[in-house]
């Protein structure tokens, strides 16, 4: 089994000490989770791990042929390539091949008679045989196709910034390393493109380090979770549920020390406990230890924990209406006769796919962004407070304090007490010796978490979040959406976050594409499950009661035939790969046989995944 280690690791940046004497060992077929505010290191400890970035002090080890493959959070891309060409950079002799095969592979296609292609295309095919290239060609596709990349031709100078991280995420995958090393791999990926990357990350064989504010992805994914705070290292078994479970323990004895009574861990803690976790099955005990922490958050109050329960701008019986709203870019339409009333209380969240117009229905709302027609009636009582997904408007030169001070010395609470500037940047997770910090010196995500603030003490009654969840980490986040539990006023929020929509929304707006937009009133989760039943069970004489699959007590009709055969299905599919293998073994140098067995084999394992997906549904079912 391979190894990495290091052994006493201190790290410091200007004054600031990053690590101090921590160490640790991956081993293979780890997933370790890193956790830890914006600024503790989290991706200078990836940086140093992948030979990125040099150390004050400390040993490596690993063996020789130890490979390691890296995604940063900001990648470096050579434009003129394609995005198959950018894939298979790498020197190495199957790359190569693969490269080369596809190059000619296109001449031929755009040049069919030509002998010279045909010739040169048979002795890559040769090659690639040699090689056994071709299970590596066929998974690369297959990636690219789940990221949302079919055109593999296409030049990454034509690719938007998300499609960009997502062909650099394709890259990393394909490589598969001794160590996976993936900073914020689900940043600018939608719920299809997470899911399957948690499915694949969770059955790779090797090990994986990342860093991830999707609690989701972490809870199911991670076999260890590693904190950082203060310079240590904190290391936990299993997954983030895990986590939270004894670190609430941990910072509760902490916290009892010094005469406090609550723990914001342990209310993460209870919200997972009774929230879509709850929905999957845990062993007794453990339920039983959730349930006690549980039970104790609910004999304390709130004033003792972050106290941010702002009392924000009055807001008055009329808030915001779209009336027959319509716009348009180049012809192509974001909004079609779109109306819709925001009321007072609302927690609503937009979702879709990139490209689709949600990002735009903000700026209309906040009045960035000109409609073609249509009315929008904003009551005289609104202050909206804005986070966008870029801080230009910050001034590198100020302190922390001053910035905020720019906006307000102090800001009241929901009882009338008042709360300093200062005391909000404690609260905010910015100690009180780093409040003269120029703005400059900040790490990218404690800018955000201070722009964050900086909007919240503008005392808005409409809060508009763009991607909040893209640069601050878990546990800011856990303070944002602690606050907007007693939050009074309207939340309108963009995000691919599951995690986040779930327990901050109760209605969404769903941006289809073309200027189609579907409404659902419930959270993310109950939509994504309802989205993914088969077919079969919406065709129904009366609207059935809405349910989650796990509740179901009895299998229908088309069910239970469905789960006679299954496992038959099953069997079958895993024979025909078998079979798809051997034939692709033996094809030589019949190119169009080859093309036509891996569609077949990507199309067999997706039906496989599907598949394992229901038997799991249906044995559930079965047994209960």
């Amino acid at each position: 089994m391979k190894v990495y280690t290091i052994d006493g690791l201190t790290k410091t940046l200007g004054e600031k000490t990053l690590f101090n004497d921590i160490s640790f060992s991956i081993a293979e077929g780890d997933k370790i989770g890193v956790l830890g505010i914006n600024g503790t290191g989290k991706s200078t400890l990836l940086n140093i791990i992948a030979g990125l970035d040099d150390y004050d002090k400390g040993k490596k080890d690993h063996p020789n042929d130890y490979s390691i493959s890296y995604l940063s959070q900001n990648p470096h891309f050579n434009e003129d390539l394609s995005i198959m060409e950018f894939l298979y950079a790498s020197e190495s002799p199957v790359f190569t091949a693969i490269k080369e095969y596809e190059k000619t592979l296109l001449q031929l296609q755009n040049n069919p008679d030509d002998t010279e292609w045909q010739r040169k295309l048979m002795n890559l095919q040769q090659q690639m045989d040699a090689l056994n290239a071709w299970d590596t060609s066929a998974d690369a596709k297959t990636i690219l196709t789940k990221l949302g990349l079919p055109d593999f031709s296409k030049k990454l100078a034509e690719l938007s910034g998300g499609q960009k991280k997502r062909a650099a995420l394709a890259k990393t995958l394909i490589e598969t390393p001794d160590l996976l090393i993936l900073d914020e791999p689900t940043n600018h990926l939608d719920y299809d493109s997470i899911k399957w990357l948690q499915e694949y990350v969770q059955k790779y064989q090797k090990a994986v380090l990342f860093v991830t504010h999707d609690r989701y992805f972490l809870d199911g994914v991670s076999s260890e979770i590693w904190e950082l705070e203060k310079g240590k290292l904190f290391e936990y078994k299993g997954n983030y549920s895990d986590f939270l479970e004894s670190k609430a323990i941990r910072e509760e004895n902490e916290l009892l020390e010094q005469g406090k009574k609550e723990s914001l861990f342990k209310k993460e803690l209870a919200w997972m406990r009774k929230g879509a976790k709850a929905r999957t099955t845990k062993q007794k005990a453990r339920i039983q230890r959730f349930e006690t922490l549980d039970e104790d958050v609910k004999n304390k109050t709130n004033q003792d924990s972050l106290e941010i329960e702002l009392s924000g701008a009055r807001l008055g019986k009329k808030v915001l209406e779209l009336k027959s709203v319509a716009k348009s870019f180049d012809s192509q339409p974001i909004l079609r006769d779109f109306s819709f009333l925001f009321k007072r209380g609302d927690r609503i969240g937009i979702v879709g796919r990139n490209g689709s117009g949600k990002s735009t229905l903000l700026n209309i709302v906040a009045g960035r962004e000109r409609i073609d027609s249509g009315e929008l009636d904003t009551g005289q009582t609104v202050k909206i407070g804005y986070y966008t997904q870029e801080t230009d408007d910050m001034n590198d030169n100020l302190r922390m304090i001053e910035y905020i001070r720019e906006t307000a010395d102090s800001i009241q609470l929901k009882d009338g007490s008042y709360i300093s500037a200062a005391q909000m940047l404690e609260r905010f997770l910015f100690p009180m010796h780093t409040h003269g910090t120029p703005i400059r010196k900040l790490s990218g995500g404690e800018k955000r978490r201070l722009y964050l603030l900086n909007i919240l003490m503008s005392a808005p009654n409409v809060l508009l979040l763009d991607e909040p969840t893209n640069d601050l980490d878990t546990q800011t986040l856990t303070i944002l959406e602690d606050y907007l539990e007693t939050f009074p006023g309207v939340v309108i929020t963009v995000s691919h976050d599951r995690y986040f929509l779930d327990k901050v929304c109760h209605q969404l707006l769903i941006f289809k594409g073309t200027g189609v937009i579907d409404y659902y009133y419930g959270n993310y989760s109950d939509f994504l499950e309802e989205k993914e039943e088969p077919a079969e069970l919406e065709v129904k004489t009366a609207p059935a009661p809405q349910h989650r699959p796990e509740r179901k007590k009895k299998m229908s009709y088309s069910e239970t035939r469905e789960w006679e055969t299954i496992e038959e299905d099953m069997e079958a599919a895993e024979q025909r790969l078998t079979d798809i293998s051997s034939e692709m073994a033996t094809a030589g140098s019949d190119f169009e046989k080859l093309r036509l067995l891996m569609e077949e084999e990507a199309e067999l394992k997706t039906k496989l995944d599907h598949l394992l997906e229901r038997w799991e549904y249906l044995a559930e079912i079965a047994e209960g």
